[in-house]
């Protein structure tokens, strides 16, 4: 299908998604992944409120908007964590319903999150932190591939993950999602306090993640790098969808970058 989902004019612009119209929205064009009208909350706070967008296949899709516009809690409603609390809304992988399921069993069918605090376990060897999981099935990538991918994680394989560096923990993260069969990786602000070379890096692992038909979903407020990298953005305002378009189009279009992303 052609998409025509960017927003024709300064006013349409300005204007919610006309979903309607929208190619890849999730009601009009079967993707690999979709979500439809999630709603969720923390408490009586109405965070997420009817977001909906499509990825396909082996894309990346930067997830873009001002702090606090509901992107860290979109990615926690789909990974199933239980907070914030799902109350509507339909999530499908590869044409299973998410939504019937708890957060293990979404794991098991190929969602893999990684949080921004990045959840290495103290008191464990990078090597450990792999293993343990791998424990349960189903199992992806082998340590030796994850090592290839990784080769400082190689040299620090028998050092404790929470006295690597900063960049170091990220690919530790990203790697440990590896090491089970995923299917779509969330990725929660990976470039979070990282040098220009070390997001360089997890760059160019995404690419690779993305050569191997991974597909991604980036949360990143470094908006620009993030754009640089993905194939499409879904960009939202106070938990709704503003725009669902290609990134290039956001990176193109100034006074929509003003407006919703002030850069």
């Amino acid at each position: 299908m052609t998409s025509n989902q960017n927003i024709a004019g300064e006013a349409a612009r300005r204007a919610p998604v006309d979903h309607a119209n929208n190619a890849n929205h999730a009601s009009t064009a079967p993707a690999y992944f979709s979500c439809w009208d999630i709603h969720a909350y923390y408490g009586e706070s109405y965070i997420v409120q009817g977001v909906s967008f499509n990825v396909h296949e082996g894309e990346i899709l930067a997830l873009l908007g001002r702090n606090g516009a509901g992107k860290t809690s979109t990615l926690r409603a789909i990974a199933r964590t239980g907070s914030p609390l799902v109350t509507q809304g339909e999530i499908w992988l590869d044409h299973k319903p998410l939504h019937s399921m708890k957060s293990y069993e979404a794991a098991q069918e190929g969602l893999a999150l990684v949080p921004e605090d990045r959840r290495v376990i103290q008191g464990l060897t990078v090597e450990e932190n792999l293993q343990l999981a791998q424990i349960a099935p189903p199992i992806g990538w082998s340590l030796e591939r994850v090592y290839e991918l990784f080769p400082r994680l190689k040299e620090r394989r028998k050092q404790e993950g929470t006295t690597l560096s900063g960049g170091e923990q990220q690919m530790l993260a990203i790697a440990r999602a590896l090491v089970r069969d995923i299917k779509v990786l969330l990725l929660d602000e990976p470039y979070e306090g990282l040098a220009p070379v070390i997001v360089d890096e997890i760059e160019k692992t995404l690419n690779i993640i993305k050569a191997q038909g991974i597909t991604t979903v980036l949360v990143e407020q470094n908006a620009i790098r993030a754009l640089e990298l993905a194939d499409r953005a879904v960009i939202l305002d106070t938990g709704t969808v503003v725009y669902d378009g290609t990134a290039q189009d956001v990176l193109d279009n100034e006074a929509l970058r003003q407006e919703y992303l002030a850069i």
